[in-house]
C-alpha cells in the first residue's frame, strides 16, 4: 500500500471513531419504496423519528426502525455513561443505495417472455449529537 493511500485510510479510520452509524444490506424492498421512508425521518430528532416509524403503515418502516435502534445502540457503545436524551441525538443522514437485482421471467402472450426485476437495496443511517455542534459554536 502506498503512503498516500495509507494516510487516507488512517484518516478515514479516525473519522469513523466519531461517526455513529448502522447499515443494512440486501433488503428485499425496492430502493424507491425505502427512500420514501428515509425521506420521512431525515433530519428529525431520534425519538420523533422512532415514533414516526412505529406508526407508519409502510413495510419498510419496520426495517428502518430496527436500523435506527441499532444506530442508537452504536452511539451508546462509543459514549458510555452518556444519556441519549441529554445528547439530543438526531438522524444526520440516511441514504439508500441500489443492491443486486434478481431477474425473473414471466410468461407473456404469443410465446414471449417479459423480464421481472426484483430489486433490493442497502441502507446506511448516521446519527449525531446536537450537543457537540453547540459546544463548537
Amino acid at each position: 500500500m502506498g503512503k498516500r493511500k495509507r494516510l487516507a485510510a488512517e484518516a478515514r479510520k479516525e473519522a469513523n471513531k466519531t461517526t455513529y452509524f448502522a447499515s443494512l444490506r440486501n433488503v428485499p424492498t425496492s430502493p424507491r419504496k425505502m427512500r420514501l421512508v428515509a425521506d420521512m425521518i431525515r433530519g428529525k430528532e431520534v425519538n420523533l423519528a422512532l415514533n414516526m416509524l412505529k406508526f407508519s403503515t409502510k413495510e419498510a418502516a419496520g426495517r428502518m426502525e430496527k436500523l435506527l435502534l441499532s444506530a442508537i445502540d452504536n452511539w451508546k457503545q462509543k459514549n458510555e455513561g452518556a444519556s441519549v436524551d441529554d445528547a439530543n441525538l438526531y438522524v444526520k443522514t440516511v441514504f439508500v443505495d441500489s443492491a443486486r437485482i434478481l431477474k425473473r421471467l414471466r410468461p407473456a402472450p404469443q410465446g414471449r417472455a417479459h423480464r421481472i426485476r426484483k430489486r433490493s437495496n442497502h441502507v446506511t443511517l448516521i446519527v449525531d449529537s446536537k450537543i457537540s455542534d453547540n459546544q463548537e459554536n
